[in-house]
């Protein structure tokens, strides 16, 4: 009887593996492996290659195709190749690629591990929205609507046609009795606006325009513009010749300004990584850089990808900033709070 209870025994069901049986067994498999440090130097160049792309983008020429400008417009987005080439190193046991690997994660969170946290706080003297609303918003009151929900003391709004405008005027009019349309862009105020002109972009016609907003802390310059888009063309690049002209004009504008707080809204076809923009973001912050959660990207709306609409202040603190919902337009609204 014991033998057969024995055998019996001996015959039943395992117990589950443990998992630390599994990782166990993983690392005894690459443990006097000589091939580790001989497979995987695809992957590895590959993961050399994205680091020193991420270190070095401003290296990268505009003179084929705008390829700099291209490259930083989605440079957040080579982050996406690391998790793949993690699992290739692992599958392929190559403690090559692992280490090679350590150069694109320590660039990454270099230039985007600050954007990763929380920074935005409560409060503030003045909330600003901007949103390109799309020529072909098929709900302009909504979209009005939609905007001025987020609270917003000043509101701008780009890529106005003119038989939209009426609409927008009449939706935004009972809470902003302020406002200024020139051209294709407009600003809507709970307070006095004054000095209102177009600004000369190097266009042609007007898609921008500065005004001064007189907030019960004081005068604040406000402008608001719409850079020429851009294209990626397979026989021609990144085509933002006249996007990059259009910028520079406007950080002159800007440079002359006589009042000390700033605050710029607008749709500039460009992120804060983008070289061509220098001329404005080299004497601006961005509000989603110093006071956001995460990149904020606002375009497309359907899947966004870059945050090309901007809120950038001078001389004034960011507090809060924030991405509103999706409206008719295939832009998404973004909104800050500063402290005067």
């Amino acid at each position: 009887m014991a033998q057969a209870y024995k055998a019996e025994t001996d015959s039943g069901g395992s117990e589950p593996e443990r998992p630390d049986s599994r990782l166990r067994r993983l690392v005894g498999g690459w443990r006097g492996d000589p091939g580790i440090w001989r497979r995987g130097l695809v992957t590895a160049g590959c993961a050399v290659l994205i680091g020193l792309v991420m270190l070095l983008h401003a290296q990268i020429p505009n003179g084929v195709g705008n390829l700099g400008s291209l490259t930083e417009t989605f440079l957040p987005w080579l982050g996406v190749f690391v998790p793949v080439l993690l699992v290739i190193a692992v599958v392929r046991k190559s403690a090559i690629a692992l280490i090679a690997l350590l150069l694109p994660v320590s660039a990454w969170f270099s230039a985007f591990g600050g954007l990763m946290t929380d920074k935005s706080g409560s409060g503030g003297d003045l909330t600003v929205a901007t949103h390109n609303v799309n020529a072909d918003n098929p709900d302009p009151s909504g979209t009005a609507r939609d905007v001025a929900a987020s609270g917003a003391d000043v509101i701008a709004l780009e890529e106005l046609t003119s038989g939209a405008v009426p609409t927008y005027e009449k939706a935004l009019a009972s809470t902003y009795k302020y406002h200024s349309v020139q051209g294709t862009v407009g600003v809507w105020s709970k307070y006095p606006l004054s000095g209102t002109r177009p600004v000369d972009i190097k266009l042609g016609w007007t898609r921008a325009l500065r005004t001064t907003v007189d907030t019960p802390k004081g005068e604040v310059a406000v402008y608001v513009a719409h850079l020429p888009s851009v294209r990626v063309k397979l026989d021609a690049g990144f085509t933002a010749g006249q996007r990059d002209d259009s910028a520079d004009a406007l950080g002159r504008a800007i440079r002359r300004e006589s009042v000390g707080r700033v605050v710029l809204l607008g749709d500039l076809n460009g992120t804060m990584n983008d070289r061509a923009l220098n001329a404005v973001t080299s004497q601006m912050r961005s509000t989603q850089g110093a006071a956001g959660d995460g990149f904020g990207f606002s375009w497309p709306a359907s899947f966004p990808m870059a945050r090309i609409d901007q809120i950038m202040v001078k001389g004034v603190e960011p507090v809060s900033s924030w991405t509103l919902p999706e409206t008719g337009s295939d832009h998404l609204p973004v909104a800050a709070s500063v402290d005067l």
